[in-house]
């Protein structure tokens, strides 16, 4: 386990992998429930931005695996290749490690910690989401903490960048490699 003196980037990709054990465990918990697969991309969207520290691990990945390469049509994540799987797996932001599952998070309102739970239309049949333990749920909230801690070292704040402006970036700079 890496410890607060090794550098960020070497944190992250335990961050991840812890991530990436929590999750697995969960997708075979909810198997028949889940129909989120390789190609499965609608969740991946022009919106999605990540943690400033998590760009630069996409950029340490794809390198030079993007050369030549254009982006997915706008509306769907710029790393999408043409049969709609993940160009960046490996080196994935947290937002996409979790996709499909259900998600749980808690809310303060009126001074009240109020419960929230939500899951991708695609995987709603099955249980209700409400009658799931807690541990059966993706919770939001200690993995975003870890990160922005993250962030704050390298002193990034709270910024984040689109998916899309990243993908130009390394698009860009690829071009300008090959002058």
């Amino acid at each position: 386990m890496p410890t607060d003196r090794e550098p960020p980037a070497a944190r992250l990709v335990a961050l991840h992998d812890r991530v990436n054990q929590k999750a697995d465990a969960l997708y075979q918990h909810h198997g028949a429930r889940l129909l989120c697969k390789r190609g499965c991309h609608d969740c991946c969207v022009d919106e999605l931005t990540v943690f400033a520290v998590e760009a630069d691990r996409i950029r340490d990945w794809a390198g030079d695996q993007l050369r030549g390469a254009a982006p997915a049509a706008p509306g769907r994540c710029a790393f999408l290749d043409g049969e709609g799987a993940c160009r960046i797996y490996p080196a994935r932001p947290y937002v996409c490690r979790t996709q499909g599952l259900p998600l749980r998070w808690m809310v303060e309102e009126d001074w009240e910690w109020v419960e929230y739970r939500d899951i991708c239309p695609l995987n709603e049949a099955g249980p209700p989401l409400e009658t799931l333990e807690e541990d059966a749920c993706w919770t939001i909230g200690e993995v975003e903490g870890e990160l922005a801690a993250l962030q704050a070292e390298r002193t990034l704040a709270d910024q984040r960048i689109a998916l899309r402006d990243l993908f130009a970036e390394l698009a860009a700079h690829n071009t300008e490699g090959e002058r």
